[in-house]
């Protein structure tokens, strides 16, 4: 009875004569109250329980902790509140879930077992207490450990390296330094917190697929031993006082897919070995201290063929129910589960980007349809290379304060996916390529602040839609949207022009401009010292020309010095 408008209170009716049930699913419907009722007696075989996104409000009745046949039960995206009873994590569930609740208190606070829990996943919620000081038991059956966006304290516990699968811990006030050792994780977010120190080449993390240390206070270089995960889809380690230069063996990671390095201290030259990373959609390396040039190469990004969200946590639970024969019921259930309630049992990846000028989380699959390169905020400068033209699949291309220079690639016009482009606050010069306006999904365009000159494309497509704050800085520039008017040459005053030569002031070369004029005024300079040295006659007038004008500054300053000395002596 899911994904229906049903409302009101729980239909205790519907239950009440079904001893025998086994799997309830009223899953996102618009049931509201509490639940009073002891399920354990009215159905006390139940073993699957999803009242996921409803209005259910108060405590968690402590009965359902005795219903000992259950094995799923998911109360997430409710509004209970209160504290969790002790039973609940006594029991042997394979899957408990509270997620985005208001629940409170010191869960895993206490020397207690988990019994068999698999996954247990606590996140949103108002949860509190140092974890690292806890003795909790029995932690070697569980899969997946989710405390995401709550206020526990302490730092990294031991028993972490127990957990077979993921650890998620984003957004909390954990602290102190990565613990050495081994662990069969292969999921770790700690990111949003404040843990703080180097990260130590003991920390083993062969094992991981996606590792999440974003904002935090680490420092120090990137250790030698990341070098070893060669499994890797993920990588965010921005937002942190990370430095020195980024390493070469980062190419090495050919797995991976999401590379964060953003708003370190990370210096040097971007390494070509990046160029290998063949599977990677998405790259931030912005706000650091990188130079040099922008590596040609870059045009081999180009992102997989699949998508690595398929390679992210499977439903566990329901695995579980998969192999045990006696639970068919259970597996017909599966079978009849949309794909949208699978990815609600998903630990699903999650990292901040900045596209369209608003830094935003990106999780699940939308994170893996994404694709970008950001590399603003560092001091690169050469030209823009022609091959990231070759990019046809990218969604956002930053390049904005930087030391760039050169003229805008023509071939950016083949960026057919593009959405945000941004070139701003460089040194770019020529003209914006009238070609540009073939990209219909472009929806933020910022060249302001650079030196480019010559008529705007038509305000046609998406670039009917850029105000003047998209190009200012660019006193050279012409057309709408900005006040300055292009000055066209009349076809009558030219007459001698040959037919079809539309070539205008404002598209001048302002580099070759520039040369022939200096050329120009040292030709001029070179001819007069060269009259000079050949007629004596002029070269004694000129000396004494030049003498005259020397000496007559000199008695001007003289008598003016005099005066305001005799001046300042009265």
């Amino acid at each position: 009875m899911s994904y229906n408008s049903l409302e009101g209170r729980f239909p205790k009716w519907l239950i009440e004569n079904n001893t025998n049930l086994q799997v309830i699913h009223l899953g996102t419907n618009y049931f509201s109250g509490s639940l009073s009722m002891p399920l354990y007696r009215i159905v006390p075989s139940i073993s699957y329980l999803n009242l996921s996104r409803n209005l259910f409000d108060g405590a968690i009745p402590p009965s359902l902790g005795l219903l000992n046949s259950m094995y799923v039960l998911d109360l997430s995206h409710n509004k209970f509140s209160g504290e969790v009873p002790k039973g609940l994590l006594t029991n042997g569930f394979s899957l408990l879930k509270l997620s985005n609740n208001s629940l409170h208190g010191e869960i895993l606070s206490g020397n207690f077992s988990l019994g068999l829990i698999e996954n247990l996943l606590l996140d949103s919620n108002c949860f509190t207490g140092n974890i690292g000081n806890e003795t909790i038991t029995s932690w070697d059956d569980v899969l997946v450990l989710d405390i995401s966006y709550n206020f526990f304290t302490g730092s990294i516990p031991d028993w972490i390296s127990n957990i077979g699968g993921a650890f998620v811990a984003r957004n909390n006030r954990l602290g102190g330094q990565l613990p050495c050792g081994t662990t069969s994780l292969s999921f770790l977010d700690i990111s949003q917190n404040y843990f703080s120190g180097t990260i130590s080449s003991c920390f083993n993390v062969q094992s991981l697929e996606h590792l999440h240390l974003a904002s935090n206070q680490f420092h120090g270089s990137i250790p030698n031993s990341f070098r070893n995960m060669t499994n890797v889809l993920t990588l965010s380690i921005g937002d942190n006082s990370l430095s020195g230069s980024i390493p070469k063996f980062v190419g090495e990671l050919v797995n991976l897919r999401v590379l964060l390095l953003e708003k370190n201290e990370f210096s040097g030259p971007i390494p070509k070995e990046l160029c290998q990373l063949t599977n990677v959609s998405l790259i931030d390396l912005s706000s650091n201290s990188l130079s040099g040039s922008i590596p040609a190469c870059l045009q081999n990004i180009t992102g997989p063929s699949y998508l690595a969200y398929d390679h992210i946590f499977i439903p566990l639970y329901l695995a579980h129910f998969y192999f045990v024969g006696e639970y068919d019921i259970l597996n017909k259930a599966y079978s009849s589960i949309e794909q949208s309630d699978i990815e609600i049992y998903d630990i699903q990846d999650e990292v901040q980007f900045t596209a369209k000028r608003m830094s935003r989380p990106y999780k699940g699959i939308v994170l893996y349809l994404m694709s970008g390169l950001d590399l603003s905020y560092n001091k690169l400068s050469g030209d823009i290379p022609q091959e990231l033209g070759l990019l046809s699949k990218i969604h956002v291309l930053n390049l904005s304060h930087n030391q760039l220079t050169g003229s805008i690639p023509e071939n950016f016009s083949n960026l057919a996916s593009i959405e945000s482009l941004d070139l701003s606050f460089n040194n770019l010069t020529g003209k914006v390529p009238s070609e540009f306006t073939k990209l219909n999904s472009l929806a933020v365009f910022n060249v302001s602040f650079n030196n480019l000159s010559g008529r705007l494309p038509e305000m046609k497509g998406q670039f009917g839609t850029f105000g003047q704050e998209s190009y200012e800085g660019n006193p050279l520039l012409c057309g709408p949207p900005l006040e300055n008017k292009c000055l066209e040459e009349s076809q009558g005053t030219h007459p001698s022009h040959e037919e079809g030569n539309d070539e205008k002031w404002y598209e001048m070369d302002m580099v070759f401009f520039s040369g022939s004029f200096c050329s120009t005024w040292f030709v001029f300079m070179l001819g007069f010292a060269a009259v000079l040295y050949i007629n004596p006659q002029w070269r004694i007038l000129w000396s004494n020309m030049i003498e005259g004008y020397m000496y007559t500054c000199y008695y001007f300053l003289y008598d003016s010095a005099r005066n305001v000395y005799i001046l300042f002596r009265k």
